[in-house]
């Protein structure tokens, strides 16, 4: 898809929403600089490791578990806090665990009540990664709370991009990839050339009503963020939106691919090819298809970093794009329908 000109000036804007998005590079630098001060766990002294949370946070830990076991070779898994609360025997065993919780409040009822069951079984230590000083990191025996990642809005955009970046290095650090997370300390610029280039792009396909379906394909570390995506184009906009695997994407859903969808491919080095198939044989159905990566692509990061660190690099023009939907489909992009920012249950 060829990007339109950038040389409009976008509306000015009064969401608390909008200014989470464009000011959350500095959040980013705080989750890496508060990550590397820490004293982590080692990779090799746990069997297992488990990252979970809710709704966004659960995929944040999709993103980061396949990260993990890419840079360690070791087993990781994420799980829905909801699901290690009433079907812990469907994803705990014997093996000695570490548990990550990932809460951008810190008192999310399910992961409150997770992390106490964990810890009351003894089954391992416990990481809070949250922007907020509260129960959550009470319960844990390492916290990383990043502050400048907090929010008015409901839906996440800094909080998540900030928790992402700490879970990243995390990651790096647990596989003894110090130079990796050396190369993090380049992400603030490059996320700040990102939304500042490529800004006018996310409003010109935001605001175009004729599209009534979104699409998110990722694979690998990516495909938790195409899961992500697809959460901030449903809760901002109430449009249909469904994340998918690249390849799996051509069993069935292409189906739905018409002149009214856009399927949006977060596209990598490793199987770049393959993945600009996908997109190119979904534009041939009448689909609109836009790709983002490193380079060659619609939205080019050029970042020179590496590709498995560099992650949340995709994450402002998508968010972005479904801000401006919002506010062309007259919707408070601030409050979503039915939606509050924490969920309290009863448990």
């Amino acid at each position: 898809m060829n990007r339109p000109g950038t040389n409009h000036k976008p509306m000015e804007i009064t969401h608390h929403t909008y200014d989470e998005i464009q000011l959350q590079t500095e959040a980013w630098s705080q989750a890496l600089e508060i990550t590397r001060a820490l004293a982590l766990p080692q990779a090799t002294g746990y069997q297992h490791i488990i990252f979970t949370g809710c709704g966004s946070t659960y995929y944040l830990s999709l993103a980061a578990a396949t990260l993990y076991q890419e840079l360690t070779g070791c087993s990781a898994r994420a799980v829905p806090a909801g699901e290690l609360v009433l079907n812990s025997q469907t994803v705990l065993t014997d093996q000695r665990t570490l548990l990550v919780a990932v809460s951008r409040s810190g008192t999310t009822s399910e992961t409150l009540k997770a992390v106490a069951n964990f810890k009351a079984q003894d089954r391992g230590k416990v990481v809070v990664i949250s922007n907020y000083n509260e129960a959550l990191s009470g319960l844990a025996d390492l916290s990383i709370v990043i502050d400048k990642g907090q929010e008015e809005s409901v839906a996440q955009t800094r909080a998540f991009a900030s928790m992402y970046v700490a879970a990243s290095a995390l990651c790096a650090r647990m596989a003894g990839r110090e130079d990796l997370v050396d190369a993090m300390e380049r992400l603030p610029e490059a996320g700040n050339s990102v939304i500042g280039k490529y800004e006018a792009f996310a409003k010109d396909i935001g605001e175009n009503l004729d599209f009534d379906r979104f699409y998110f394909l990722g694979s690998g570390i990516r495909y938790g963020l195409a899961c992500e995506a697809n959460l901030k184009m449903k809760e901002m906009t109430l449009t249909h939106s469904e994340p998918f695997h690249f390849l799996e994407f051509r069993h069935g859903p292409m189906s739905m691919v018409n002149q009214n969808a856009v399927v949006v491919g977060l596209l990598s080095e490793a199987n770049g090819a393959h993945e600009a198939n996908v997109l190119s044989e979904m534009g041939t159905l009448g689909g609109v298809v836009l790709g983002l990566g490193e380079k060659d692509a619609d939205v080019n990061f050029r970042s020179d970093i590496p590709e498995s660190v560099r992650g949340v690099l995709y994450l402002p023009v998508l968010q972005l794009m479904a801000f401006y939907r919002s506010v062309a489909k007259g919707l408070n992009p601030d409050k979503p329908n039915h939606l509050t920012s924490v969920v309290q249950l009863d448990l």
